[in-house]
């Protein structure tokens, strides 16, 4: 901490040619969240996976995102980064580790690129801090150690904020069409979300670029256009394409990129309206809770980003959501609700928030003495920068009506530089100033220290009082003695300023190892003592959390044999909000068992029975197995129900069709064959009507259908038309009889083959 005063052109020529030797074991530390133990994770999130399984086999599906070898449907995100994870599974073979890697090498190239951009400012120093906030922020690595988009998202718009700076730094017109170029390419990762940066790109370049006004205006006109461009560029090739040329583009209800774009993936995200029924009759969501219920049937192997069932299914395993010491929540998938504290609140607190007073002081100090006019210094025209990508984004998380916990990775680097850059400011303001500014790194310590008690109390059960207790008293001991030593300029004072920094960094790095103690989940990522369960909320009462999130769930074909009630979905226990499950009776909102069932932990689904509607508790035993099938539910493959399609297939295209993707991935994932999904990710894309099926079915693309009482959504004629005119294939002949299988939606289901002449 002592050379924490030293001048930063000192620390730049100090450090200008050789390697920072303080980086290393950040780089190393980041390594070791992001890559360790990847390997054990087989199937990673098997929506995508299969998808990569799909584009190494021809261009045609390379280029279109095939969920399916067939090309019959694309997965529910533009191509980049399953272009970037199929490129990496051609190098390094097929397996789960090889489609998360670009992903887990993303989140180091994070941490990276953050100490490259605060160092040039701020100071070495403030890099370091800044790189090992980004590193230990819970989220980061937890996203990072899967195949989900969104590390590599947050690593694209750094790389077009390098860009922006240096456009800045040099003044030349290249350097700004290529950072905006850049969110182009991130908008072709997650379409809208990339957006969410812009307002810190122009304030930026309004403020730091010394040209003429004309000059600015036209430069960030003619950089938006290209980014307009590369951004619709792979939707125009798409939706000039003949329909009959090309895969369904899976989730939207008009077979339009655009319209997924700006609408599932766009618009609705901050309404919460993310139903997508597929029938004529669709109806709007009115509430978080309804969205899930629409979409309760959708695939637990699938996009943890579009996998809204399994979210409102582990919605469904807790009890009513609230913050740290109380206050029920009512949002679905433990993101609670809207509101300006919502950052604060459990379920999301615990993902990213740990520092954010600490930051709050930081951007006090660093803006403090800033005239509106200007001028501006070169760290606040910077620290501007970060403040706007910081509030839209925090905006949004506060009020948005859907998004997952792992959104919150966007929070990330602006909370990192503001960390370190406020720890290099804070602390010069307190050895060198003796007015109100030299008490913001006692008041940020103290407060910081607060709220990760705050946070980390719903949790004590697991983790236990002592490091709670512990960061408590230690915050509140070492703010005092700094208060108390104030200006008192020795090697005591530094030691003490950092062992402060070392403290507030304790429990998010604790936090942030999770996903390797306890398990993590691919398909919804979040760090935390249940990290497993992809919840985010304090641990349930089971007697082993590392299960990862619905793994217990039964492949299709696979009948329950010893399932006992503990594997049971249970209502929550006296809740009076929340979402009702589809087939339960509602007592304002309170989640409830199907009516007449017999077993309180029966949760029915849409289209199904109370029988075969039972879910497992997600923190069931974990598997013997030494490689975690974490691609959700039915990511384990029926090898009877398998051989039989195999033995019986007679030149058909598809191996066996399914009403959505939540049979299908494993299937695709094990054999490279086609499945369809009939219904797209959700079962709910209308892209298949009953003239259509007739037409495949007669040609010989298709003749066996596994249907297993799931949501119908836009495919109810279909499924109709299929059971009244199908042969039902004795379960003897296909479905396994393990004792040892856990009974799933699909477990039950019923396999029909249809041939027309």
């Amino acid at each position: 901490m002592k050379h924490m005063n030293s001048e930063v052109k000192e620390e730049r020529t100090s450090n200008k040619k050789r390697i920072d030797l303080f980086l290393v074991p950040i780089v190393l530390i980041a390594a070791f969240l992001n890559l360790f133990k990847i390997w054990t994770d087989e199937y990673a999130n098997a929506y995508y996976t299969a998808a990569v399984k799909s584009m190494l086999q021809s261009f045609h599906n390379f280029f279109y995102a095939s969920f399916d070898p067939g090309g019959y449907v694309t997965i529910d995100k533009p191509p980049v980064v399953f272009w970037i994870q199929t490129i990496s599974a051609k190098i390094f073979g097929f397996q789960g580790w090889s489609v998360i890697l670009p992903q887990a090498l993303a989140g180091i190239g994070s941490v990276l690129l953050l100490y490259v951009l605060i160092k040039r400012t701020f100071g070495v120093w403030a890099g370091r801090f800044a790189a090992l906030a980004m590193a230990l922020t819970p989220i980061v690595p937890a996203v990072s150690r899967t195949n989900n988009i969104d590390s590599m998202l947050v690593f694209t718009l750094l790389l077009a904020t390098w860009m922006l700076f240096r456009a800045v730094r040099t003044v030349k017109f290249g350097w700004v069409l290529a950072a905006f170029a850049m969110i182009g390419v991130a908008f072709n990762m997650k379409m809208l979300q990339a957006y969410m940066v812009l307002p810190a790109f122009y304030v930026f370049y309004v403020v730091a670029t010394k040209i003429t006004w004309k000059k600015k205006i036209a430069f960030l006109t003619t950089a938006t256009a290209l980014m307009l461009a590369v951004s619709v560029s792979w939707a125009v090739v798409v939706d000039s394409t003949s329909a009959d040329k090309r895969p369904y583009m899976g989730s939207s209800q008009t077979n339009s990129v655009l319209e997924l774009a700006f609408g599932y993936n766009g618009i609705n995200r901050l309404t919460g309206n993310t139903s997508v029924t597929g029938s004529s009759h669709k109806q709007p969501a009115q509430t978080e809770q309804q969205t899930a219920s629409s979409e309760t049937k959708q695939n637990s192997n699938s996009s943890a980003d579009s996998s809204q069932s399994s979210n409102q299914r582990k919605s469904s395993f807790s009890q009513k959501m609230q913050a740290p010491g109380g206050g029920n929540q009512n949002g679905m998938f433990n993101t609670g609700n809207p509101g300006p504290f919502r950052l604060f609140q459990k379920g999301l607190s615990d993902q990213i928030s740990w520092l954010l007073p600490f930051v709050i002081f930081s951007i006090v100090g660093l803006f403090a003495g800033v005239k509106f006019k200007g001028p501006y210094t070169a760290k606040q025209k910077e620290s501007l920068f970060w403040l706007a990508w910081l509030l839209p984004v925090a905006v949004f998380f506060s009020i948005a009506g859907f998004f997952h916990q792992y959104y919150l990775i966007m929070l990330a680097p602006p909370i990192a530089a503001f960390a370190g850059a406020g720890a290099v400011a804070l602390w010069s303001m307190y050895k060198q100033h003796n007015d109100w500014k030299s008490w913001l790194l006692p008041g940020g310590i103290l407060t910081t220290a607060a709220l990760q008690v705050y946070i980390m109390s719903p949790y004590v059960s697991s983790i236990g009082v002592a490091p709670i207790a512990g960061v408590g008293a230690l915050g509140v001991i070492l703010a005092l003695v700094l208060a108390i030593r104030k200006q008192r300029k020795n090697s005591l004072t530094n030691y003490l300023g950092a062992a402060a920094m070392v403290v507030l960094l304790a429990m998010p790095a604790y936090w942030a190892m999770t996903p390797i103690i306890y398990g993590g989940n691919s398909m919804l990522p979040s760090a935390g003592p249940d990290s497993s369960s992809g919840m985010g909320g304090p641990p349930s009462t089971a007697t082993n959390s590392k299960q990862s999130g619905f793994n217990g769930m039964q492949p299709p074909g696979i009948s329950s044999g010893n399932s006992s009630s503990n594997n049971q979905m249970q209502p929550p226990s006296g809740s009076s909000n929340g979402g009702q499950m589809p087939g339960g009776s509602s007592n304002n909102g309170q989640m409830q068992p199907p009516s007449g069932s017999s077993n309180s932990g029966q949760m029915q689904m849409p289209g199904g029975s109370s029988n075969n509607s039972q879910m497992p508790n997600s923190f069931s035993s974990k598997s013997s197995s030494s490689k975690r099938k974490s691609g959700g539910m039915n990511a384990e493959v029926n090898q009877k129900l398998l051989n039989y399609l195999t033995k019986n297939n007679t030149g058909e295209k598809y191996l066996f069709a399914t009403t959505d993707s939540t049979s299908a991935a494993p299937y695709i994932i094990k054999t490279g064959k086609p499945v369809m999904a009939m219904g797209g990710f959700s079962g709910s894309d209308p892209i298949l009507t009953v003239s259509k099926l007739k037409a495949m079915i007669k040609k010989g693309e298709v003749k066996y259908f596994y249907l297993s009482g799931m949501g119908k959504g836009g495919q109810s004629d279909v499924i109709t038309w299929i059971k009244e005119n199908s042969k039902e294939i004795p379960s003897s002949k296909w479905q396994s009889t393990s004792s040892s299988a856990q009974q799933g939606p699909s477990g039950n289901g019923t396999l029909y083959e249809i041939t027309l002449k």
